[in-house]
């Protein structure tokens, strides 16, 4: 996620895949990058001929060449050529194939849609499917005779929302003997995407995507005949989220930190019990730690503070919850021990705004701990790299 030069509006980015029964590696591969300095957000989705090793490597060339070009602002027509003539060519002398999505994302709202015979981007405004002049780009090179590219370009408004896919979601049901066929079509998609929005004007990216992957799977019953991915990108409304993790440096700073942190207006949590005791201190209240039945957890329980979403233990759990961040993906399914629901709250907020303190705590000062648990600067900003490349989030850091 990643929010524009206009501080009100947030994008907000997922992408989910299914692949078939069996197979160890995804034929569709999805990568980004955000080039902070230029205000850009690159997203491109590739889908291999075929399924399994060989469709994810042409699959993961493509992405991987598609995005570097695009990076250096190549024109369309050139990279797609240099693409084409990059990918391997089969043992039978046949050209090899991958299709490809490339969606920018620039700091104004600007957005460009650059598609190779993917199924097309739905671009939802106002609840109904929103049509900007399509323009054909042929690609270079006599070898690529007939081959063109469908390019958009449009500036995006609060709540419109992009919805783009692989051969995998439009053909789910083919050849089976439920409702579709002949396909689920794309047509049929577009018609769900769009009443989902109707019913939940405000379902995010994340539910959208994941139901109409999961629409896709049912389509044929749950045994997938070929790679399937689903992304949805929502402009919309920033959610701001704090966490607060260590005491300020200076104790005559105690209070000051924690005005600091009872003046933002947004949800925040706290890791790090000392850090708790401080804030309730100075602002009068209650820490009240909650008991929570026995599990294998070896975390100290969370506790519940006024105004706080939650109360945590702190670098022991925040080091988890770089671990369960780092290793996230489509089919995680998070529970409710500490670290997880600190992992819940920063995956559904997009500002996410770091206080750490940086007061030793002489508890964690044991030359035989790892460094992650000794340095806490160290895992916040391992959390903070893996929220804004891997999740898109909007992520500030201040030292106290």
């Amino acid at each position: 996620m990643v929010t524009t030069n206009n501080q009100d509006c947030h994008v907000e980015i997922d992408v989910q895949q299914k692949r078939p029964r069996n197979e160890i590696a995804c034929g569709d591969v999805f990568l980004s990058d955000i080039f902070r300095e230029e205000g850009r957000t690159i997203l491109v989705l590739s889908d291999g001929i075929g399924h399994g090793i060989k469709a994810s490597v042409l699959a993961q060339l493509t992405a991987t060449m598609a995005l570097k070009y695009a990076r250096f602002h190549t024109k369309p027509e050139i990279s797609s050529r240099i693409i084409m003539e990059a990918l391997p060519k089969s043992s039978d002398g046949k050209e090899s194939y991958a299709t490809f999505t490339i969606i920018e994302l620039e700091a104004d709202g600007k957005v460009r849609i650059i598609n190779y015979d993917n199924p097309p981007v739905l671009i939802i405004r106002n609840g109904k499917p929103f049509q900007p002049k399509e323009y054909e780009l042929e690609v270079r090179g006599h070898e690529n005779v007939g081959k063109l590219l469908r390019c958009r370009e449009f500036v995006a408004r609060k709540e419109d929302r992009l919805v783009f896919l692989t051969d995998g979601v439009v053909q789910s049901g083919l050849g089976g003997n439920n409702r579709y066929p002949m396909g689920w079509g794309i047509d049929n998609v577009n018609s769900f995407a769009l009443s989902q929005v109707e019913r939940m004007p405000t379902i995010s990216a994340a539910k959208l995507s994941r139901k109409i992957i999961n629409q896709a799977a049912m389509n044929d019953n749950f045994e997938m005949k070929d790679d399937t991915t689903s992304g949805v990108i929502y402009f919309r409304e920033p959610r701001k989220f704090m966490l607060i993790t260590g005491p300020p440096f200076y104790k005559i700073k105690d209070y000051d930190f924690a005005d600091r942190i009872k003046s933002f207006n947004g949800k925040k949590i706290i890791c790090g019990g000392t850090t708790a005791e401080i804030i309730a201190r100075e602002l009068n209240m209650n820490v009240e730690i909650e008991h929570a039945p026995k599990t294998r957890n070896t975390l100290p329980p969370s506790a519940k503070m006024e105004g706080f979403e939650m109360v945590t233990e702190g670098i022991l759990t925040l080091g988890k919850v770089e671990e369960i961040l780092d290793n996230y993906n489509s089919d995680t399914r998070l529970q409710d021990s500490p670290p997880e629901k600190v992992v819940k709250l920063l995956l559904q907020h997009d500002s996410i705004e770091i206080i750490l303190g940086t007061r030793i705590n002489w508890a964690h000062q044991d030359p035989e701990q790892p460094i992650e648990l000794e340095l806490r600067k160290f895992v916040v900003k391992r959390i903070m790299k893996i929220l804004a490349n891997k999740f898109f989030k909007h992520v500030e850091i201040e030292y106290l």
